[in-house]
């Protein structure tokens, strides 16, 4: 489908470019000024104005993955979600990595970077990589038919386990879901979970899944909280 672009004027707000509603609510992306922003259900989820933390989830993956299974040749990487792009166009500019799957159930956020969708920018050249595919799924759903394929799953579908864009997310950050990551992981895999601000008691709820090495990296942002990422290891 055609997608506007407007030249807002900053001092009115931002500009809606496409509004959905799906069996998850409603989804939309705005331009405000440069910027490129999404909302779910009326909740600020991302925008394009920095991708920091959103890279340092996928690349400290790696970089722990390394540490702990040397030798590990072209590990398989899961993302869930797919948001603004910057976690997958980190994946892609790696050349470690070997599959790349991005689980992502709107099907208007996967719209808005095929073709020259809004987004296309920042995906452009990942999607073009054979390494990398999109499949438009529920996450727990994926990670249910894929007992031990991934080396590394990544998960940025929320503002963070406390934080939900919908009320059945929460099962993601459960026991339930968690063994689901656990159990797509193959020994020595290693979980990462972006998060918006702190979530104290997370790391107790990673170690009651059966993870171990568990620890929490917090990610300076420009204001508020920092952001923060949950790493977990599946036991080899």
């Amino acid at each position: 489908m055609p997608f506007p672009s407007p030249h807002p004027d900053t001092t009115t707000g931002p500009v809606v470019l496409d509004r959905r509603e799906g069996p998850y609510g409603e989804v939309v992306l705005r331009r405000h000024g440069e910027l490129l922003q999404i909302i779910a259900n009326g909740c600020f989820l991302m925008d394009t104005s920095d991708g920091r933390s959103e890279r340092l989830l996928v690349r400290a993956a790696l970089d722990r993955l390394d540490r702990l299974a040397p030798g590990t040749d072209a590990p398989a990487l899961l993302i869930g979600g797919l948001g603004v792009g910057f976690s997958l166009a980190e994946a892609a500019a790696e050349p470690r990595w070997g599959r790349v799957t991005v689980v992502e159930r709107e099907e208007a956020v996967i719209d808005w970077h095929r073709g020259d969708g809004p987004l296309s920018a920042v995906t452009a050249e990942a999607l073009r990589d054979p390494r990398c595919e999109v499949a438009h799924d529920d996450l727990l759903s994926h990670l249910r038919a894929a007992p031990g394929r991934y080396d590394a799953v990544c998960m940025d579908v929320d503002n963070g386990p406390g934080w939900t864009v919908t009320e059945d997310n929460g099962s993601l950050y459960a026991p339930s879901g968690l063994a689901l990551c656990r159990e797509a992981l193959r020994p020595g895999g290693v979980l990462a979970v972006w998060s918006a601000q702190p979530s104290p008691t997370f790391d107790d709820t990673l170690r009651n899944a059966g993870f171990t090495r568990v620890r929490t990296e917090e990610i300076s942002v420009a204001r508020g909280v920092p952001d923060v990422v949950h790493f977990a290891t599946k036991p080899a």
